[in-house]
């Protein structure tokens, strides 16, 4: 996770729920220039798609015990999510809006970065608006990960 903003806390967590397939979360509180905090997680999901269900349950109940409805929240990474469940179990529950398709639109395609095909990677929000969002793929995006880039930029909501 990168900040322009102090990150003041962060906790990885092994979401691991197949031995052989290793997963995890990063989450960090970045102090916004408003005095609120944003609560951020980074994630990496697994490849089968009840461990997903799993994994994104378990995100969904630790999120609720510390960053209440209201709080400033992003999600983003790599869901592993073609089937697009991800807003079944997160975004409706916890209020989030996914950056590139809004409540009904439909999640960008990241997989593979030269020309991307399935739809992988999310950014998730809630408490911002987005000014901008963009997938970066091809050359040479491509040269750094076999996922496409991801990046929105974000602005505090009102209201």
């Amino acid at each position: 996770i990168l900040s322009r903003l102090p990150i003041v806390g962060s906790h990885n967590q092994d979401v691991t729920h197949l031995q052989f397939e290793r997963r995890g979360l990063l989450h960090c509180q970045i102090a916004l220039s408003d005095g609120s905090t944003a609560h951020c997680v980074c994630v990496h999901l697994s490849l089968f798609g009840r461990s997903r269900i799993r994994q994104m349950t378990a995100l969904a109940d630790y999120l609720d015990g510390i960053a209440p409805n209201g709080t400033p929240l992003i999600i983003a990474g790599d869901f592993n999510d073609w089937r697009n469940r991800a807003d079944d179990v997160l975004a409706q529950r916890l209020g989030l809006t996914e950056v590139f398709g809004g409540v009904a639109g439909r999640p960008v395609k990241s997989f593979p970065a030269g020309l991307p095909m399935f739809r992988l990677d999310r950014i998730y929000v809630r408490g911002f608006a987005v000014e901008r969002a963009e997938v970066h793929f091809g050359a040479p995006w491509s040269k750094i990960s076999d996922h496409a880039a991801l990046s929105a930029q974000l602005v505090r909501d009102a209201g």
